[in-house]
C-alpha cells in the first residue's frame, strides 16, 4: 500500500504516508517534522493516544504508524492488535517506538501485529530508514531485539493470550524450510542466510514466501514468534546472532 502520488521531474513519485503516535507533544512533533522535511515522506496526522491513532488510522489509511508504547486511554500494544487485526486497516504497518526500559513489551507487540521496533532516541536517520524499510514490506527485527524476544519468551511462566502455534503446525513445512525459520529466529538477515546455507537469495527468498503462507505469519517478525511457539529454536538456546 503506497500514498499519495506527487509529480517531480522524473513523473510520479509514491510518497509513504505516516501517522505519528506519541503522548508526548513534543516528541510527537519532533517526529512529524522530521517526516514532513524527507523527500518520499508525508505526516497524515498524529494521535497523543491509541485509542486516536485507531481511528486516524481507519481515517487516513497511513502506510506506517510510529506507535509509541506508554499512552493514556489505549495503550500502543492494544491500539497495534485493533490497527493489524481489523480487516479495514490491516495493510498498515506498525512501527513500535520503544526504549531499553520496554523489553517486557516486545513480545506483546509482535503477537499483535507490529512490523518491528524503533527506539525514540534513534539517530534521524536511522528513523527514516526504518519508516522506508517496514513501507516497503519488510520487518526491522534486529538482532538486538530478537534477543531481548527470547529473554521474554524465557520469562513467561504461562502461554501468551491468542492463538499459539504447535509443532504440529509445522506439518508440511520441509526440512530446508525448518533451517531457514530457525536462522530467521536467530537474528540472521537474508545475505546472511544465503552465506549459511549456500544458498541463492532467490531460493531464500522463496523459502521464506512459503513459510510465510504455511504458518499464516504476515512477516519475518511473525515468523520468529512461530520459530518459539513450535519449539524450533527455545529461549534456552544458544549461538544467537549479534551482527
Amino acid at each position: 500500500m503506497k500514498g499519495k502520488e506527487t509529480h517531480g521531474e522524473d513523473g510520479v513519485t509514491d510518497v509513504t504516508r505516516v501517522l505519528v503516535v506519541d503522548d508526548q507533544v513534543l516528541l510527537r512533533g519532533s517526529f512529524r517534522i522530521l517526516v514532513e522535511n524527507e523527500p518520499g515522506l508525508t505526516a497524515v496526522g498524529e494521535a497523543g493516544d491509541g485509542a486516536e491513532a485507531v481511528e486516524l488510522a481507519r481515517l487516513h489509511r497511513p502506510d506506517v504508524v510510529l506507535m509509541d508504547v506508554r499512552m493514556p486511554v489505549m495503550d500502543g500494544i492494544e491500539a497495534t492488535r485493533r490497527i493489524c487485526g481489523s480487516p479495514e486497516t490491516a495493510g498498515i504497518r506498525v512501527l513500535i517506538l520503544t526504549t531499553f526500559d520496554l523489553d517486557e513489551y516486545v513480545y506483546e507487540a509482535l503477537r499483535a501485529g507490529a512490523a518491528g521496533f524503533l527506539l525514540k532516541d534513534a539517530p534521524p536517520a536511522e528513523v527514516l530508514a526504518a519508516i522506508r524499510v517496514v513501507a516497503a514490506g519488510d520487518s526491522l527485527l534486529a538482532p538486538s531485539v530478537t534477543r531481548r524476544l527470547i529473554e521474554e519468551f524465557a520469562r513467561r511462566p504461562d502461554p501468551a493470550p491468542g492463538p499459539r502455534r504447535t509443532p504440529a503446525a509445522l506439518t508440511g513445512v520441509t526440512e530446508r524450510e525448518r533451517e531457514v525459520l530457525e536462522l530467521i529466529a536467530r537474528g540472521l538477515s537474508n545475505d546472511e542466510i544465503t552465506a549459511r546455507l549456500h544458498l541463492s537469495m532467490g531460493t531464500v527468498k522463496t523459502h521464506i514466501g512459503r513459510l510465510l503462507s504455511k504458518l499464516a505469519a504476515r512477516d519475518r517478525a511473525q515468523l520468529v514468534i512461530a520459530a518459539y511457539e513450535s519449539g524450533i529454536v527455545s529461549p534456552s538456546d544458544g549461538g544467537l546472532a549479534t551482527h
